[in-house]
């Protein structure tokens, strides 16, 4: 895993400086081992404290809930509070195997099985570095695996394989929660002239020049690549690419509320996600595999 080299130099924050990050508690400078159990608001959690980082995931969902390279202010948001039962808003939930509603079946669960099961830690790897880890989730004829590479920044790879004789339709994303100073605040370049739907007025649309949040926004461009998320407030750039993804999905709720979420707490995120998810989604062979990737990094 090489070392990514910055432009400029770290500043020196501390975890959740000024804003407190939910999770906060739970982790400690790292000493000795880099990975530990530990248990939140009834969720088992992996903590990880690296010289280079720390993060937190959940085994619910796989979910990455936290990372922060050492010397700047985490990457991603999270709740604070959390449902008893259901999944967890924030960090980087997996959707699959179907992204939003199910096509035919309407009392199926929003974004799929992958964030409401429980899913097995295969691999865990330490270097000086950082850190890698793979999570697999196993359902009938399906295998999913989310492979992790943490360091100075952030590597995701959802890998799906299909076991069943017949072939299969899936669409799937890495729904990503940045942390924002305000949302109202940030921009959002790299899908000047991208084509798409917006999912809120349904119809086609186009993006010209960078994309900024009013009062909500939730569109699905027909491109991937590398983006920049600026944010004045915190004088944070961050590079969010999504490498050969067939989509990028935006979203933030806007002033519709969202479940055990306040106001004041929704300010602090944009979901801009690695997707694959078009109408007819994607379609696999007997043994073929589906990858989506996300990394990000602070510039």
């Amino acid at each position: 895993m090489a070392a990514v080299e910055r432009g400029v130099k770290r500043r020196q924050v501390r975890t959740g400086e000024g804003d407190g990050h939910p999770l906060d508690a739970l982790l400690r400078p790292a000493a000795g081992q880099p990975f530990r159990w530990g248990e939140h608001q009834g969720r088992e959690l992996l903590l990880v404290e690296h010289p280079r980082c720390s993060a937190v995931f959940s085994r619910q969902g796989g979910q990455l809930l936290h990372f922060q390279p050492r010397g700047e202010r985490p990457l991603l948001w999270c709740a604070s509070r959390w449902p008893r039962i259901g999944a967890i808003r924030g960090g980087v939930p997996v959707c699959w195997p179907w992204f939003g509603r199910h096509p035919m079946e309407g009392g199926w669960p929003h974004h799929g099985w992958a964030r409401l099961s429980d899913w097995r830690l295969v691999d865990k790897q330490a270097d000086a570095e950082g850190v890698a880890l793979r999570w697999r989730l196993e359902l009938h004829d399906w295998q999913v695996e989310l492979r992790a590479v943490l360091g100075d920044s952030l590597s995701l790879e959802l890998v799906t394989s299909h076991r069943d004789s017949e072939p299969c339709v899936l669409s799937h994303a890495l729904h990503a929660y940045w942390r924002v100073s305000d949302v109202a605040r940030v921009g959002l370049l790299g899908l000047d002239g991208a084509e798409g739907r917006d999912l809120l007025l349904r119809e086609p649309c186009r993006q010209d020049g960078e994309l900024r949040v009013s009062d909500g926004v939730h569109k699905l461009f027909h491109r991937g690549g590398r983006l920049k998320l600026q944010d004045p407030g915190w004088q944070r750039r961050l590079c969010i690419d999504g490498g050969g993804n067939p989509h990028t999905v935006v979203w933030h709720p806007g002033s519709r509320p969202l479940a055990e979420v306040s106001w004041a707490e929704g300010l602090g995120f944009l979901s801009v996600q690695g997707a694959a998810c078009g109408e007819r989604g994607v379609t696999l062979v007997a043994g073929e595999q589906a990858r989506l990737h996300l990394t990000a990094r602070v510039l």
